[in-house]
């Protein structure tokens, strides 16, 4: 199978479904929630004179509270969405970008993940690449390029996670996409086998790759906790026992299926970016905090005495095997100084594809992303979106606040 080809022609050929529409829609109110709750982070500063598709994903994604593709372990959207928005496309780029990058990421397989790639940004470049080359008027042959164009930035591990760069290399995989569509809107060539090449030695497995179905196979998982998804099952189990008094707390057991605790590398997190990569801290932040939001994954709250006893007070049962992050059940159980034991066992925590979360637990979390964020993304559409980003994030590559005019016949 021709992979550049074959995912190319589908992408062009995308007629969504209305349920494939309401999935767009859903996508971008979610990742302009997420991306406006980080308007005062850390991070914002370091990004300004990045192109603003790297802009919008990297701040969109350090909070870590954006929706996730569980069968290709990938964060579509907060790739997608920005690098559509970028060359002016829409709710049917979207798609068939998030299309392309669910069927890349999917077919390149669990142990492409446990090889420690960072999935949303290997298959997240040449996905960005086709939905920018078709938002930008490419026929398929040409997106077909564009997605090889992208290949020699289709990289990214997850030795990244709990710093900045897990969020960065997210941007620079979006700005791979659109730098490679605009290339070929430009007439580079490339061949686009690159790209089946590329498939190939990252071990991709081309009879996986299937283009049938919705346009999002499988749908997308929405967090309602802002950590790592690996978490969210933990938090919610946790919080199902009721309030807890951490005081009482002697020792918590954890029990889940090995690949479901695979990107949890930190175990006794110093900082707020590796708590969300802790799932020592993740049962602890449930039993202190009850619904653990933003306030919960700060570089204090993962200082906090009572946070660092009871991660100590963790043990970690990781039974063997497992295919993804929501394989098999979580099992928690609390055990208080006076012998008193609460247990629980969950499958699905609250987002997951078959178990959506509310509209509640929806405006709960555009509520917590700021007070102005509800009323942004609800009258938001494709088309005035990047306005939005654009007057909160100013300072991307090609702006001039200054308003000066730059010089474009050179230095002499």
């Amino acid at each position: 199978m021709a992979v550049a080809r074959t995912l190319a022609d589908w992408a062009h050929a995308l007629d969504p479904s209305e349920d494939d529409r309401a999935l767009a829609r859903r996508s971008l109110r979610d990742t302009l929630a997420v991306t406006l709750a980080a308007r005062d982070h850390p991070l914002v500063p370091l990004t300004r004179g990045l192109p603003e598709e790297a802009r919008w994903a990297a701040i969109g994604h350090v909070l870590d509270f954006d929706d996730l593709h569980l069968p290709s372990t990938t964060h579509i959207s907060v790739v997608c969405v920005p690098a559509v928005l970028a060359t002016g496309g829409g709710e049917r780029d979207y798609l068939a970008a998030a299309g392309v990058m669910a069927r890349l990421g999917t077919a390149l397989g669990w142990r492409h993940y446990t090889d420690g790639w960072h999935a949303t940004c290997t298959a997240g470049a040449p996905a960005a690449a086709a939905g920018a080359a078709l938002a930008l008027g490419l026929p398929a042959d040409r997106v077909a390029t564009a997605m090889a164009l992208a290949v020699p930035a289709a990289g990214g591990v997850q030795r990244a996670f709990g710093t900045d760069a897990k969020s960065l290399q997210v941007g620079f995989a979006a700005h791979a996409g659109v730098r490679a569509a605009r290339l070929a809107a430009a007439g580079a060539d490339a061949d686009p086998t690159a790209l089946d090449q590329w498939f190939a030695i990252m071990g991709g497995d081309p009879a996986a790759l299937d283009t049938g179905g919705d346009a999002v196979p499988d749908g997308l998982a929405t967090k309602v906790h802002p950590c790592c998804y690996a978490m969210q099952r933990p938090i919610e189990a946790v919080r199902s026992l009721g309030p807890i008094d951490h005081s009482a707390v002697e020792r918590i057991e954890v029990e889940a299926p090995e690949a479901t605790l695979h990107p949890l590398i930190h175990h006794r997190p110093d900082t707020g970016l590796q708590a969300k990569f802790s799932l020592e801290y993740a049962v602890a932040a449930a039993v202190l905090d009850g619904h653990p939001g933003f306030a919960g994954f700060t570089d204090r709250a993962a200082l906090r005495p009572e946070a660092r006893r009871l991660v100590a007070a963790v043990r970690v049962r990781a039974t063997p095997g497992g295919h993804g992050l929501l394989d098999g059940s979580t099992t928690v159980r609390v055990r208080t100084r006076d012998g008193a034991v609460l247990d629980t066992i969950l499958d699905l925590p609250a987002g997951a594809p078959r178990r959506p979360a509310t509209d509640t637990e929806l405006a709960a979390k555009f509520a917590d992303c700021g007070a102005d964020v509800p009323e942004h993304v609800d009258r938001t559409t494709w088309s005035n979106a990047p306005d939005l980003l654009r007057s909160q994030f100013p300072g991307a590559l090609g702006d001039d606040p200054r308003g000066d005019t730059p010089n474009t016949e050179g230095d002499g």
